[in-house]
């Protein structure tokens, strides 16, 4: 990678996260603006960027890489899972929940997808939209079983199959592998007629809309970041447990990754987004859910500002050293 663009992307995203952060703290954006922002992005900016990135020509070796991700997703996850089950027996049982937690779930997608395409471009989110479903059955299975009873089958997959991003995942895919068929049956269409005119007005009004809309991802998301970094004092912010889950879920995990893909020699660019997206913060729910079933929540969000914090220097950092 060039070391201008990644400088650039760095400076970019401490710019936004700063943005962010005074915005909150000056009032220019209340309390309520969080919640409202993260679910506009959740439930339609991020998704419109899922569903542009599948915009590419369509073949067979894109599907067999898919699957090579998913497999490589699935070790990620049950990597992820023995070491939260391992490495924090010692601690108290309100902070042992939480690091499990935390290193379960990343913010891989609010997060992880927006950076995986400024780095790798439409291509590299394509593929970290694949990345990150086993890390979502394994939030709401194990990561849930963290602070409570792991909820059943049915439950968990009626939350896969209605998420947001997934369902973008849906949609890009069927528009990635219909395309063809799809351009077809439009340019069949005799041009200056009503309905060859409303076909391309409409194909193209939903193209930009879709195109536009995602283009918005990495602002808003670095924005929302610097929102909530700024609710916690800097003072406040150290913690001895929060530097070690940071650590391994920053450092130890991705690099376990990296070494894999490089024995197994995985095609770069699925290696490369295997290790970023594993490289991800502490993911934001964990202090909600750690309120919720009475487990330490201060705790929990100086997880969350430590590993988020730390990732700004820790991703472009492992963006050099994936090249």
């Amino acid at each position: 990678m060039d070391i201008t663009n990644l400088l650039t992307l760095q400076c970019t995203m401490f710019l936004l996260v700063g943005i962010g952060a005074v915005l909150k703290r000056t009032g220019v954006l209340p309390d309520s603006a969080k919640g409202i922002l993260t679910d506009f992005v959740l439930y339609f900016i991020l998704p419109c960027n899922i569903i542009n990135s599948f915009q590419v020509e369509f073949d067979m070796s894109i599907l067999r890489k898919f699957a090579v991700v998913l497999g490589v997703s699935v070790l990620v996850q049950a990597l992820s899972y023995t070491l939260s089950k391992v490495l924090y027996n010692h601690k108290p049982a309100e902070v042992k929940r939480v690091m499990q937690y935390c290193t379960i779930v990343s913010n891989s997608g609010f997060l992880g997808l927006p950076i995986a395409e400024s780095i790798y471009g439409a291509e590299g989110m394509m593929y970290a939209s694949i990345f990150i479903i086993p890390m979502r059955i394994m939030m709401w299975s194990a990561g849930i079983s963290c602070f409570t009873e792991s909820p059943d089958l049915k439950s968990v997959v009626k939350k896969l199959i209605v998420h947001p991003c997934i369902v973008a995942v849906y949609i890009g895919l069927g528009l990635m592998i219909f395309q063809q068929p799809l351009n077809q049956f439009l340019t069949a269409i005799p041009e200056g007629t009503a309905m060859g005119m409303a076909a391309t007005v409409i194909t193209g009004t939903l193209s930009k809309v879709v195109r536009s809309s995602g283009n918005c991802t990495t602002p808003l998301t670095m924005i929302l970041i610097g929102m909530m970094l700024a609710e916690v004092r800097p003072r406040e912010m150290l913690n001895a447990d929060a530097l070690t889950m940071t650590a391994i879920r920053l450092i130890l995990i991705p690099g376990i990754v990296f070494l894999f893909c490089k024995v197994i020699g995985i095609n770069h660019l699925l290696g490369a987004i295997c290790v970023l997206i594993t490289a991800m913060p502490a993911g934001s729910t964990s202090a909600i859910l750690a309120a919720k079933y009475g487990c330490d929540y201060t705790f929990a969000s100086k997880c969350i500002v430590i590993s988020t914090l730390l990732s700004l220097l820790s991703t472009p950092a492992w963006a050099m050293i994936l090249g």
